[in-house]
């Protein structure tokens, strides 16, 4: 059968080129790294980006991710045009910069806009791991601030989906101070009396984790989402002590009061419409 060919062919060039299974592709198919079912990849979008086999949740662009959420017709991007500048001069960045760009269509590694969801207004930022692992720059901080900003004077609901590396090293001390500058605006949001729901998908870490990602007044995740800030080899040779297993998955973060729900991706939306209308009290 063609599954096996597949299969077949897959083990031998892993074999061979000693790539991770997550690289592993045929084709129109793609291998997935937890049940290392072979999946063609038409299924797997239509199954919203999660393996049918075992329930991995792949890793979503914003693009995707913006189209499974938001009310078809009704997404209008903001903060769009602002440049990356190069502060510390970090040799190959702008060129990486300019490689991404062309390659996923999107000018930075968090995209924002205005929407509706199931009908009602929101402010929606989401990260895309596609852009340098969603790493938080000048202008990611900057991107999030704004949407922030646009949420309060529109009055409406935040939803800000999270996947980051964490802070952005080519950027160094001015990555570092978008911390301080999201935990700001979104001190802000809270003050309006705004409702801001934050979803953490896998992974949400570093920089990003220590600010706007565990700031919500919902704290939502998708199943088995790595969620912390140093990793967890760092972790334990810094302690000297073994982790706990599923250490900084969701269903650990959940079990231990760290997140509000664990939400599938195809629930996703109607959770946070749910959400949305509690909180207007619809």
């Amino acid at each position: 059968m063609i599954i096996d060919k597949i299969k077949k062919i897959n083990v031998q060039e892993e074999s061979k080129k000693n790539v991770s299974a997550a690289d592993m592709l045929v084709g129109k198919w793609v291998k997935c790294d937890n049940c290392k079912e072979i999946l063609y990849k038409e299924d797997l979008h239509k199954n919203l980006g999660v393996c049918p086999n075992c329930g991995k949740h792949f890793r979503l662009s914003a693009r995707r991710r913006i189209k499974q959420i938001i009310d078809e017709g009704t997404f209008e991007e903001i903060g769009k045009g602002l440049t990356t500048k190069d502060p510390l001069k970090f040799e190959g960045y702008v060129k990486k910069l300019e490689t991404l760009k062309e390659k996923t269509k999107i000018e930075e590694a968090v995209v924002t806009g205005v929407g509706k969801i199931n009908d009602d207004e929101v402010v929606i930022a989401v990260m895309d791991g596609n852009f340098l692992m969603g790493s938080m720059g000048s202008v990611v901080g900057e991107k999030i601030t704004l949407a922030v900003e646009e949420s309060i004077k529109r009055k409406v609901p935040l939803i800000i989906f999270c996947l980051s590396g964490g802070a952005r090293m080519q950027e160094g001390i001015v990555s570092l101070m978008q911390m301080a500058k999201t935990s700001s605006a979104i001190a802000k949001h809270n003050d309006a009396g705004l409702l801001y729901i934050s979803v953490l998908t896998d992974p949400t870490t570093g920089g990003v984790t220590a600010s706007f990602a565990m700031l919500g007044d919902i704290i939502l995740a998708e199943p088995n989402a790595l969620i912390g800030f140093a990793g967890p080899r760092v972790i334990e040779q810094t302690i000297k002590q073994t982790l706990p297993e599923g250490f900084q998955r969701s269903e650990f973060l959940l079990e231990h009061g760290f997140i509000d729900k664990i939400v599938e991706r195809k629930d996703m939306k109607d959770t946070i419409s749910k959400l949305i209308k509690l909180h207007n009290n619809k």
